[in-house]
């Protein structure tokens, strides 16, 4: 089976679309499956990580500078060219591979560049957290928990998608299965903190949550630290880590599951990590960095599953401290989320990949 994946990251984007879209890469691949990427030569983008995993990588130019990208999708502007560019310059390369399989997974293309590409390709898998556009898909995957999930995408698809719904689709990495099997999550005092902000974090919430923890790592407890390698804020964050004691940077990790399962609290955004750290019952305090991660916090936290800090420009390292200071205080308060957070992550019979081979046949 042959499968592409048209996901791109940059520094305005982020890496998460990308990073999930590997590990669905990597799972279709362990199946046997014949994967290949197409992706945008964006600033910060990801084709390096994506060769590193072994996958074939067709590169779209990168958008001219100082060029602005007129359109009618709130995210227009994240693919860098007119979606008819990006639409004919991807047809090209499915022509002459043809996949049975295209995953998609961008706020700034809708069904108007997807219909056309099924003269290229049988089948198609959307990702998306936004429900804020029609698809044309036989798929739908959006691992997000909201209060309405159900309804969100009714009328947004064609009849015969099917919509894979809610954090028990999420795209975890085997790693985190692992760890899930070997996990004892205690009663005792918080000793490890994990600060994880995204692989780009562009809005550099790292530093405020760090300065918000430093009295905290004087007092004895360790702090995990990670970034991705193309963060433009690294150098800042690391001279930061490295003047807080007991504090410890990590780029470009391949031991998340690790880091998570050792820690005993979390500040992250509320993004694709949210469900790896739900999967392992870490508690956490999130900050909203991007539109997309609004709604979705606002509903987690009401349900109790999550502390939510709210938006990246309202967060000052004392709410930060704050918030930090209220969870190492309340033992039983973070046992409850732990549990609840467990029972919200808990897995479908039936995985994405499982369902995409099952739509082959």
């Amino acid at each position: 089976m042959k499968v592409a994946i048209r996901a791109d990251a940059s520094v305005q984007i982020g890496s998460g679309h990308v990073m999930r879209c590997l590990t669905l890469a990597d799972d279709l691949r362990e199946r046997g499956a014949e994967v290949r990427f197409i992706t945008r030569a964006h600033p910060g983008g990801a084709q390096a990580l994506i060769a590193k995993r072994g996958y074939a990588c067709h590169l779209l130019p990168a958008p001219q500078p100082g060029g602005s990208v007129m359109g009618d999708l709130a995210h227009s502007a994240w693919l860098g060219v007119p979606w008819e560019d990006d639409l004919a310059r991807s047809a090209a390369v499915l022509a002459d591979w043809s996949p049975q399989w295209l995953v998609v997974d961008h706020y700034g293309l809708d069904w108007r560049w997807e219909q056309p590409l099924r003269g290229q390709v049988p089948r198609i898998l959307a990702i998306d957290d936004l429900a804020d556009r029609r698809h044309d898909c036989d798929l739908l995957l959006d691992q997000n928990y909201y209060s309405d999930l159900d309804q969100r995408y009714a009328a947004l698809v064609p009849p015969h998608c099917t919509c894979l719904l809610g954090p028990g689709y999420a795209l975890l990495r085997p790693e985190f299965t692992v760890a899930g099997q070997a996990l004892h999550r205690g009663t005792g005092p918080v000793r490890r903190v994990l600060l994880f902000m995204g692989g780009m974090d562009q809005d550099n919430a790292t530093s405020i949550a760090l300065r918000g923890l430093q009295d905290f790592a004087k007092a004895g407890i360790a702090i995990d630290v990670v970034l991705g390698a193309g963060a433009p804020h690294r150098d800042q964050v690391r001279t930061l880590c490295e003047s807080t004691p007991n504090t410890r940077l990590h780029v470009q990790v391949d031991n998340m599951a690790e880091l998570m399962a050792s820690a005993d609290l979390a500040i992250g955004a509320c993004g694709s990590a949210t469900w790896e750290r739900c999967f392992l019952g870490l508690p956490t305090i999130a900050i909203v960095l991007a539109d997309n991660q609004r709604r979705s916090a606002h509903d987690l936290a009401a349900a109790g599953y999550i502390v939510n800090l709210g938006e990246v420009a309202q967060v000052t390292p004392e709410k930060v401290a704050q918030a930090v200071a209220a969870l190492t205080a309340d033992d039983a308060g973070r046992v409850a989320m732990s549990r609840r957070a467990l029972g919200l992550a808990r897995r479908e019979p039936r995985t994405v990949a499982d369902l995409i081979y099952e739509g082959t046949r």
